[in-house]
């Protein structure tokens, strides 16, 4: 039956559909294994669960990042939104804050849902909002001192949901730290052993004394955080870091102003300026965005929150803060820093688009800001959904792959990546570009040397005593306004002969 009324996204769906039938009419042989994986892929997307803890107030960035957070509602299932205290924010919690934040979304919620489905309502959002206790660190911690941000917490868990309860802490972590003592002593072991394997946290850095007391207390528990308080040297700081020799526009004030604060409605408006950085806390939850390179439960393998490694982290006497934070040895491997070897892509007037620049870049910082232009630009194109219509804004490419995304091999014998089928929603120019990822994998040989400008290539297996895998990662970019990116990662297992 037509619907006169069909809106914009759908008409847009339905437009995808009849292209991909097209295709498959046309090029039956390959593209009907094309279309399958597309409609397998939608089906088999599961979003990542999280709940928010925030000493919003102390720094201005939470609130950036909240608004950030809810322009991808739709595509991470928020769960909670706890005000918290952090070793800035010691005595008040201030839910009222995220409160302001999401009414701002409400009045652009329905303008969100033109360009793609899920975005919670207003009403939804706001029955999330919870307290922390407004005390600080441990002294929020014990018999008697649950507040309904820890209830909440333990609520979400106890649901039958097979899904990792992210905790995205971006202060202090002592209401997650008073749940997991209340799990303790209410639960049976077993119960309270179950409830806690679900449970993946990523703090940001450690903003009171419970952070260390947690890790110490709950060794099994999966831990990401660069800890102490010595926060310059955290991999999160990539964010917001100036990096002499690169382009840093994306993090100006002035590429802020344009692209967020102004002219795209309430959400933007309600963006502060910076103070002491801009939106340290997102890369808490980055990575949980599902956009082909972000696989949360293997931080090792990198994404658009950095890369982080599972080891014991060598205690330094000489690494202290300036937050009052106690510092101690860890007595467990956490998931910590990590190093990445980055030489970035340039611009190239002539012959290929991009080419490999002069200078490469080494560190832990790195793991994050090598992907600083791409989420920037996604954040902006996200901005745009706010004011304009479907057809003005920009939405992000569609990555096919012909081959399997993991891939089995012998030494010596050659593997061919195709994506010629990958495809803009918009009908936006497309550019391919395909680079090897030797951190995430075992192989330190890299299979690709240089910057593909190729939507298919050949490479051979090199020879390997042992089982070694190689990670290669496609980068599709729209030539829209901003530039959007997408990725697939394929992962090469490589076996002896």
């Amino acid at each position: 039956m037509n619907n006169p009324k069909l809106n914009t996204f759908e008409s847009k769906r339905m437009e995808t559909r009849w292209f991909s039938f097209v295709k498959v009419i046309l090029l039956f042989g390959v593209t009907i294994a094309v279309f399958h994986v597309r409609v397998v892929h939608a089906n088999e997307y599961v979003k990542n669960r999280v709940i928010v803890l925030s000493d919003i107030e102390a720094d201005p960035d939470d609130t950036q990042s909240f608004v950030r957070l809810f322009l991808y509602a739709n595509e991470i299932d928020i769960k909670g939104l706890i005000a918290t205290t952090s070793c800035w924010h010691k005595t008040q919690v201030n839910p009222e804050s995220i409160v302001k934040v999401i009414k701002a979304y409400g009045k652009v919620q329905p303008k969100l849902t033109e360009h793609a489905p899920g975005f919670p309502t207003e009403s939804e959002l706001l029955s999330l909002v919870r307290n922390g206790l407004p005390v600080y660190g441990m002294e929020g911690v014990g018999e008697g001192k649950d507040s309904e941000g820890s209830d909440w917490i333990i609520q979400v868990l106890e649901e039958e949901d097979d899904r990792p309860l992210w905790i995205s802490v971006w202060g202090g972590a002592n209401t997650l730290a008073q749940a997991l003592h209340k799990i303790n002593h209410t639960k049976s072991q077993a119960e309270a052993k179950r409830l806690i394997s679900k449970l993946r946290v990523y703090t940001i850095s450690d903003q009171d004394d419970s952070g260390h007391w947690i890790r110490e207390n709950f060794p099994g528990l999966f831990y990401i955080v660069s800890p102490g308080d010595n926060y310059g040297s955290a991999t999160w700081t990539g964010i917001n870091s100036y990096i002499p020799e690169i382009n840093n526009e994306s993090i100006s004030n002035t590429w802020l102003a344009h692209n967020i604060q102004q002219d795209h409605g309430p959400l933007g408006a309600v963006y502060p300026d910076e103070a002491w950085g801009m939106e340290g806390d997102t890369p808490s939850w980055l990575s949980l965005i599902p956009n082909g390179l972000n696989v949360p439960e293997k931080p090792d393998w990198g994404g658009w929150g950095g890369r982080y490694e599972l080891y014991l982290p060598e205690f330094q006497k000489d690494k202290k803060g300036s937050s009052g934070v106690p510092h101690k040895a860890e007595v467990r491997e956490i998931w910590t820093d990590s190093s990445d070897s980055y030489t970035p892509s340039v611009p190239n007037d002539f012959g290929r688009t991009i080419k490999l620049d002069t200078n490469t870049f080494n560190g832990n910082k790195v793991t994050l800001w090598r992907w600083r232009d791409d989420f920037q630009n996604d954040f902006a194109a996200r901005m745009d959904w706010c004011v304009q219509d479907f057809d003005q804004a920009n939405h992000p490419p569609v990555p096919v792959l012909a081959n399997p995304e993991t891939i089995s091999v012998k030494s010596g014998e050659g593997i061919a990546l195709d994506a010629r089928n990958s495809y803009d929603p918009d009908g936006d120019n497309i550019s391919f570009q395909w680079f090897s990822y030797t951190e995430a994998g075992t192989l330190k040989n890299r299979l690709i040397n240089d910057a593909q400008n190729i939507h298919s290539l050949w490479i051979m297996a090199p020879e390997v005593k042992k089982k070694e895998s190689a990670h290669i990662i496609l980068k599709v970019t729209d030539k829209g306004e901003p530039n959007l990116s997408r990725y697939k990662r394929i992962v090469i297992n490589i076996l002896p002969k």
